[in-house]
């Protein structure tokens, strides 16, 4: 039977994740201190003590999540849990992908964690007349693009996430991604709600083209499996 690690991505995040981690295991300790030094900012003191606003911004949300996701690893490690002898596959939502990267070796803590806040900043180079991302709807795929279409009015609104069957997301521009969810509201399709991003559309396109820096340390690859 195979196994896999499947990371999570941004939305997880809340304060204080990972703080008993770090005052129980020395390795998940160190994650955080490392991320904190990568960063140049006491991220973890945000994680554990701050406001769940400003943790929730995309440039600290994504490192955070992954700093907590690494520390769990090495947690695990600690306890005598190695991920390579016990998983095959490593995987990830958005951006617990990096996690993914990170845990199989393939990018270092520090490097990750500036790839992620670099992430997290190129997404402001989105359009301003952009608005939220249309949240954990308690809807299927098909319903979400329906409503989603309905919605659109010559603006963007379109099928972002496909989370299981019967949780999607859709995301686009503020008043279209609104006019979905009381389109989905109104059929009782969903639950849901509005959070301020706009990720897995086509309004992050101008992020795409944002130039990446080199990163301080040479990156290395090391396959979870041989």
């Amino acid at each position: 039977m195979s196994r896999a690690f499947i990371f999570p991505g941004q939305g997880a995040q809340t304060i204080g994740m990972g703080r008993d981690l770090a005052q129980s295991y020395a390795p998940a300790r160190a994650v955080f201190e490392e991320v904190d030094e990568a960063l140049g900012q006491n991220l973890s003191q945000l994680i554990w003590e701050g406001d769940i606003e400003e943790l929730t911004l995309t440039a600290n949300a994504q490192p955070a999540l992954m700093a907590t996701s690494m520390a769990a690893v090495r947690a695990l490690e600690a306890e005598g849990f190695a991920l390579k002898d016990y998983a095959r596959f490593v995987a990830g939502h958005s951006l617990g992908e990096y996690s993914a990267l990170c845990a199989a070796g393939s990018l270092s803590v520090a490097d990750t964690a500036r790839l992620l806040r670099i992430r997290g900043d190129d997404a402001k180079a989105t359009p301003k007349r952009a608005g939220g991302d249309g949240g954990h709807f308690g809807f299927g795929f098909r319903h979400r693009g329906r409503c989603g279409r309905c919605g659109c009015r010559g603006e963007i609104c379109q099928a972002a996430n496909d989370n299981d069957p019967a949780q999607g997301e859709i995301s686009g521009d503020a008043a279209a991604v609104e006019r979905a969810v009381e389109i989905a509201k109104a059929r009782r399709e969903t639950g849901g709600y509005v959070v301020s991003a706009l990720f897995h559309c086509a309004l992050m396109q101008p992020a795409a083209g944002m130039p990446w820096p080199r990163l301080a340390d040479d990156a290395y690859c090391a396959p979870l499996c041989p």
